[in-house]
């Protein structure tokens, strides 16, 4: 398996090079968030990036919300800033994993035999050019196969809770309310009860892919209008 390593510091680049290909990986190296962007579009081959968040040029999370235009590898943070507002920026730009400096390296290759497993065991991997959609907070769905993964985790949804999110997901960006959503979803009109079953599916929802239910970042309400996936 093949291992991108992130990192503006040469000497922590060439530790985690030697404890990876002592592992069994194959290791390649970028000296930064723009390097690392470039060759991830040049090699979709990779199976795990290991990236540092703070990086001349561009940033750890910033390039990993530029690589999730146009992939669904694993990315694993391995930084020294601990703080959960950190840990919460990384998850939203599209993060599976975080590990806080120092480490011990048996953490480390427990963490990236995790992620490159379910990468390569879910067909993740194999999907990233075709039908995989990567929402906000580590979500990742799969329409091909009805499937939704989070952190790398696949999450058992009822079907009309799939429904309801593949709708949103097929109008991303734009607002749709409850009588919308209720009529495409169940097939009949919508009465003025059917928005009870509209908030309850999406309560629902929230609770199994939202890292806080309260502040939703996967799907989002615009009050008096409806709700929206960006």
């Amino acid at each position: 398996m093949k291992i991108l390593v992130v990192d503006d510091e040469k000497d922590i680049r060439e530790i985690l090079r030697l404890l990876l290909e002592n592992a069994g990986y194959e290791v390649l190296e970028a000296q930064d968030g723009v390097a690392a962007v470039g060759l991830l579009g040049e090699d979709r081959g990779v199976d795990l990036v290991i990236m540092d968040i703070m990086m001349p040029r561009m940033s750890g999370v910033e390039a990993t919300e530029k690589i999730r235009a146009f992939s669904t590898v694993p990315v694993l943070f391995l930084t020294a800033k601990s703080f959960d507002s950190d840990k919460s920026s990384a998850y939203n730009a599209g993060g599976d994993d975080y590990l806080v400096k120092p480490f011990s390296a048996p953490e480390l290759l427990m963490k990236v035999d995790a992620l490159t497993r379910r990468y390569n065991t879910y067909g993740a991997k194999e999907s990233e050019n075709t039908e995989a959609i990567r929402l906000a907070g580590g979500v990742v769905l799969f329409p091909e196969k009805r499937e939704v993964m989070k952190n790398g985790e696949q999450i058992e949804l009822r079907d009309k809770e799939y429904e309801v999110l593949v709708y949103l997901v097929k109008n991303r960006g734009r607002v749709v309310g409850a009588d919308e959503l209720y009529e495409a979803v169940w097939g009949e009109m919508s009465l003025p009860s059917s928005s009870n079953n509209i908030t309850v599916h999406i309560l629902n929802l929230r609770r199994k892919l939202e890292d806080n239910s309260s502040s939703p970042k996967v799907i989002r309400t615009v009050w008096g209008k409806g709700y929206q996936v960006d």
